[in-house]
């Protein structure tokens, strides 16, 4: 680390002259040429660098004669005082502010062209930058050098000498402040030591905005590899095009430190398809102080778990790659009420921190290793959630009891779905049989497509996955919708005992087309379906997974505007109907049989998907038994309809033999139970 002090000499040179004779020109023109290429190089140096106090600007009019002018220079490392002088013939700059570089000598400006001639003074002490405008030419008297420990900030005016000629400095001013509208012959301008990055840090502590400016600053630094900061490490990389991409991994920032700093892979496709190379800008913040919210954490029960990586393009604004950018982060094994989510911060779109989980993946690979993979370039960071992760009770005996249930269920309905194509090719007049079968497919596609999931989620294979919980969601939602028209068929053939059921055909439209429109609709759109972990409340560390409904943003959008939703219509029609059929039949004689009485509200509960509101139930003390009880039920729901089929075919050959004996007690049961199925 470079040590200055206040103290050690400075001392100002005078010019030297030199005489030449020059071509003349309209101050006016000078002038607007002039505020051309000041905004030029201002906009040069502004890009990348943070506009702070540490920079120093200085401008005014040289009144020069028309001889050859001179820009002469003499700087030395210090800090202490810098003078700027002007002459007839010659523009000095000296001093000792400078952070590594010592540099002199005289550089000719060529014949003037009039007697004035604008000029300015720039100075960035954390680049050691030293940069020179007179007229139409730029000179450079100190180049980039890297970012400085310590250097000579808020450089502050201590003298001015009025001229004693005709020439000197008109209308000197400091980053547009006017300090003195005389001609001067010369300005003294001293500077205070300070730590440059230490001070960078902080002013990005401050204001979460300027967080870029430690970026910016790397970037503007010149240097390639890495840059050190008391706040972040710094590296320059490039990255060339037809590379497979790029590996780097961050050095610790303690010597001996046991933890694993994070590590970037660069995919090729950062290189645009215009240019042959990419300059890449890596930032890792150690300590994620500066991106912590200010204020509301506690509300929102989320903090960074350790580090902050950056990662830009010089020039460029990268969004929707091909192949995404990997950062895998290193971490303590979090306890079993916390999980991590991966999360960036887009400093474009929000001003202040604001983490989102948007365009990246989670992929926790090991309890003490995530790796983020996005498709776009900004900050990124792993995420805490303190507050607890869904679980799920007894995960291991659910899993099993719901696989042997929808076995059982894809058989009955196979059974059913036959038995119910026979019966209607025989007698053909039945308008309720087409819809029963169409629910017994749904409810086959529905089981035979949930025992799958399980076992494709296993094969890791992306695309497989998203399109089985797809299909997965497409036959829930057709079941769904069958159980509603269930309940339209039943309410027809009660209260509009004479009008004819729609074609069948436009139910299948409904029951199987609406259910498509809406999976193809967001499934195209949104990114909501793909591998879903489900944790257990048992002593088991390894999650169950299926492919379904993804546990972001969108998924639960999704979850909640279709399946919660249309279940909820649903459960609430399916029990209103219930309770009109009871209405229409309890003054029956047949009603008082109680055997009679539970098979009618059995068999409609199974038909109108009734069992399935047991899931609004699963809180509290029940909750456990109410798991178990709803995860049956709804998993035999093709049994029972196959079960209630056969009961209603026996009841029915029961009454027609009772019928032949002069009894008329079928034609009411039959109405209980809805129609008889005949075969």
């Amino acid at each position: 680390m470079l040590q200055f002090r206040k103290e050690m000499p400075c001392f100002s040179l005078f010019s030297q002259r030199s005489e030449v004779k020059g071509q003349s020109l309209t101050m006016k023109q000078e002038k607007s040429r002039h505020i051309l290429r000041l905004a030029v190089l201002l906009a040069l140096l502004r890009h990348g660098v943070s506009e702070t106090d540490r920079d120093f600007q200085m401008c005014g009019t040289w009144a020069h004669s028309r001889r050859p002018r001179n820009l002469w220079f003499d700087m030395k490392k210090g800090c202490g005082n810098v003078t700027i002088r002007a002459n007839a013939s010659t523009l000095s700059i000296n001093g000792c502010i400078m952070g590594s570089c010592e540099n002199s000598s005289t550089i000719p400006l060529g014949s003037a062209q009039g007697n004035t001639t604008h000029f300015c003074v720039f100075f960035n002490p954390l680049l050691d930058l030293l940069q020179v405008e007179v007229g139409r030419q730029n000179h450079t008297l100190c180049g980039l050098a890297g970012l400085q420990e310590s250097c000579c900030t808020g450089l502050s005016r201590v003298e001015n000498k009025p001229a004693t000629e005709d020439y000197g400095i008109w209308n000197g001013s400091i980053k547009g402040d006017v300090m003195n509208e005389n001609r001067q012959e010369m300005y003294m301008f001293e500077g205070e030591n300070n730590k440059c990055k230490a001070d960078l840090c902080r002013e990005a502590g401050e204001k979460p905005q300027r967080v870029d400016s430690i970026e910016k600053a790397v970037m503007r630094s010149g240097k390639m590899g890495r840059t050190d900061l008391p706040c972040a490490q710094g590296s320059v990389m490039e990255l060339k095009k037809g590379s497979r991409g790029l590996n780097v991994t961050f050095t610790p920032t303690k010597r001996g430190h046991p933890k694993m700093p994070p590590s970037v892979h660069l995919p090729p496709s950062l290189v645009s398809s215009e240019k042959w190379s990419a300059k890449v800008v890596l930032t890792y913040f150690s300590v994620p102080t500066l991106f912590q919210r200010r204020g509301g954490e506690e509300k929102r029960k989320e903090l960074i778990l350790k580090e902050v990586v950056g990662i830009s393009v010089e020039n460029e604004v990268i969004s929707g790659l091909p192949e995404p950018v990997k950062i895998t982060f290193h971490h303590d094994t979090l306890p079993k009420n916390e999980t991590t989510q991966c999360a960036s911060w887009d400093t474009r779109r929000d001003p202040e921190v604001e983490w989102r989980d948007e365009g990246c993946k989670t992929i926790r690979k090991f309890p003490n290793e995530t790796e983020c993979q996005c498709d776009h370039l900004t900050y990124f960071a792993i995420l805490v959630q303190l507050k607890p992760r869904v679980k799920v009770p007894h995960l291991v005996a659910l899993t099993y009891i719901s696989a042997v249930c929808c076995a059982i269920s894809v058989f009955s309905c196979i059974i059913l779905i036959s038995a119910l194509t026979r019966a209607q090719r025989r007698t053909g007049q039945d308008q309720s049989r087409p819809i029963h079968r169409s629910l017994a497919v749904a409810l086959l596609l529905l089981t035979l497509l949930f025992l799958l999931a399980g076992v494709l989620a296993n094969l890791e294979n992306k695309s497989l996955c998203v399109a089985m919980g797809a299909l997965l969601h497409y036959a829930l939602l057709c079941s769904f919708t069958w159980m509603a028209i269930e309940v339209f068929n039943a309410f027809w053939l009660i209260y509009r005992v004479l009008k004819p059921l729609p074609k069948h055909y436009a139910l299948n439209l409904i029951g199987f087309g609406l259910p498509a429109v809406l999976i193809i609709l967001f499934g195209t759109t949104c990114d909501v379906y793909g591998l879903r972990e489900i944790e257990s409340n048992d002593e088991i560390t390894v999650p169950h997974k299926m492919c379904w409904i993804k546990n972001n943003t969108s998924g639960s959008l999704l979850h909640y505007g279709t399946n919660i939703s249309f279940l909820a219509c649903l459960v609430c029609a399916g029990v209103a109907m219930l309770c009109l059929v009871l209405k229409k039949v309890q003054n029956r004689a047949e009603w008082k049989q109680n055997r009679v009485a539970f098979l009618s509200l059995w068999g409609l509960s199974c038909l109108f998907g009734s069992t399935w509101g047991l899931a609004f139930l699963d809180f509290g003390a029940l909750s456990v038994a109410v798991l178990f009880l709803c995860s049956i039920l709804n998993s035999l729901q093709g049994f029972f309809l196959m079960l209630r089929f056969y009961i209603l075919k026996r009841m029915w050959k029961k009454s027609a033999v009772t019928q032949e004996e002069g009894s008329s007690s079928a034609t009411t049961k039959q109405h209980m139970l809805q129609e008889p199925e005949k075969s």
